[in-house]
């Protein structure tokens, strides 16, 4: 059987670092203890479930990160904006369009110059 508590304290040390949060951030963040946030880093935790959904919102996480580590991320910065899109309302995804646009279109031109 594997060992549960070493993909979840993988996938939420990974989380908080992507977020650039302390743990103490992320326990504030999720209405938690500070203590259990180390414990569940460390391999130690066994979070509640009611926990375990704090943190997992806390902390923009995809779910399955946590419940199908096997699985490979080929993109975590893709599926990190996958989830924010998803939390949007229609009218926030209306208004992000031309913006996400705009943004593409100038990433785009400068990394063609870098490239020649």
């Amino acid at each position: 059987m594997p060992d549960y508590s070493h993909f979840l304290g993988d996938a939420v040390k990974r989380a908080r670092g992507r977020q650039g949060f302390s743990q103490r951030e992320v326990a504030d963040a999720a209405n938690i203890d500070t203590q259990t946030v180390l414990k569940i880093e460390n391999y130690k935790g066994n979070p509640k479930l009611e926990v375990l959904f704090s943190l997992v919102r806390a902390l923009n996480m995809d779910s399955r990160e946590i419940f199908y580590p096997e699985i490979e991320r080929k993109s975590p910065a893709l599926d990190q904006l996958r989830l924010m899109i998803e939390r949007c309302s229609d009218h926030e995804a209306e208004m992000l369009i031309p913006i996400f646009q705009a943004v593409i279109n100038v990433i785009r031109a400068a990394d063609s110059i870098s490239i020649e």
